[in-house]
């Protein structure tokens, strides 16, 4: 029996609306929530990808899907005002680095201007409301430290990306100081930072895992144009259990409101590219991939960015669960999975895939005494 017995009472029943639901991890959050029985709402501007893990799934899931631009602040509200969430988790975004150059201001608006019409949309609002603003490990000034960054460490921003994200942390803090600041107030805020996601479902163009799926189911060869770039790698459903811990936690309490954490994996798994790769190859044939970091048509990335996650275990008992070699597993078994089922089945399948992806990562969580899964 899995037990999930906190989150279950925590948002069994209540209305729980999500922004940017279609994408890589709502999708997965939405599936996670809808096991707990929350009424989920979900507000996205598309479906971002073809193939989408949101369409794989959303004809099992009990959802309200809604389309709606997160850039337009009247829609956004008019949404929040007629379903009366009791949390909102708002992951909408524009979430590449790489096209962040090629559209920046698109990137600026979704992040930066998207965030404050959700924040706004709160001060509407007479009910007690639990908001988690999900950013980005990016947000921070990165120096190419070795050691991990702490939430109090210094915001930069050198891309486009990076930079509309610390915006919105910037945004974030004023509204929680100008409008939330009073312990009375029925608005309680928590910020979360998570480091580079990986899992099944990813279908994003220009991300490492989504690409070599893609070349290799078709005995394709990929290229890396960074394979020495080092990432501190972590399952998807590794961050989605700090958000729901987070939001948990503040509606109990005012305790921790308006406070940011990072959610990232162990200290000592932050791997390379390369390794990643060899990891992959060691679950599926025939991988082929080329280095192309000689190449001069790339953009600039970080070499090293890991996050310390000492404030989510000490405040709320967080911590991971998978190690990197099961996180690389649990991935990989998710695409082949996907690939061997018929077009005809798929669907129903890769839901309930999902859900006992869901269970055995519950299980690990119980396993190994996680405060949430007691």
């Amino acid at each position: 029996m899995i037990n999930m017995n906190y989150f279950k009472d925590t948002f069994c029943e209540k209305t729980v609306l999500i922004t940017g639901h279609t994408g890589f991890k709502g999708s997965w959050l939405v599936t996670w929530l809808a096991m707990l029985g929350a009424r989920v709402i979900g507000i996205s501007k598309s479906i971002p990808s073809t193939p989408s893990n949101f369409a794989t799934l959303s004809n099992d899931l009990r959802i309200i899907d809604l389309r709606a631009d997160i850039t337009d602040p009247q829609a956004v509200k008019d949404i929040i005002i007629k379903y009366q969430p009791d949390f909102i988790f708002h992951l909408a975004a524009q979430a590449l680095v790489r096209p962040s150059y090629m559209s920046p201001l698109e990137t600026f608006m979704t992040n930066s201007i998207g965030t404050v019409g959700v924040l706004d949309a709160l001060r509407e609002l007479d009910k007690s409301v639990v908001a988690l603003m999900i950013t980005s490990d990016k947000v921070y000034d990165n120096v190419e430290w070795v050691w991990g960054y702490r939430e109090t460490d210094r915001l930069g921003g050198k891309d486009p990306y990076s930079a509309s994200k610390g915006m919105a942390e910037l945004a974030i803090r004023s509204y929680v100081e100008s409008f939330f600041n009073l312990p009375v107030s029925n608005i309680r805020i928590g910020i979360t930072r998570a480091g580079n996601v990986i899992g099944g479902g990813d279908w994003a163009i220009d991300r490492i895992v989504p690409d070599c799926m893609r070349a290799w189911s078709t005995k394709k060869l990929v290229d890396i144009r960074n394979p020495n770039a080092t990432r501190p790698w972590q399952h998807v459903l590794e961050p989605l259990s700090g958000y729901l811990l987070l939001a948990a936690t503040l509606s109990e309490s005012n305790l921790y409101h308006g406070q940011s954490y990072n959610f990232g994996p162990a200290a000592d798994q932050s791997y390379s590219v390369a390794e990643l790769i060899d990891a992959m190859a060691l679950h599926w044939e025939n991988v082929k991939w080329a280095d192309i970091s000689n190449d001069q048509d790339h953009l600039q990335e970080a070499g090293l960015l890991k996050l310390n996650c000492d404030k989510a275990l000490f405040d709320l008992n967080w911590q991971p669960t998978l190690t990197f070699q099961d996180t690389v597993k649990f991935t990989v078994e998710w695409y082949k999975h996907y690939y061997q089922e018929s077009d005809g089945v798929k669907e129903v399948a890769m839901y309930q895939h999902a859900k006992s992806q869901i269970e055995y990562y519950s299980q690990k969580a119980v396993s190994k005494g996680v405060s949430w899964a007691r």
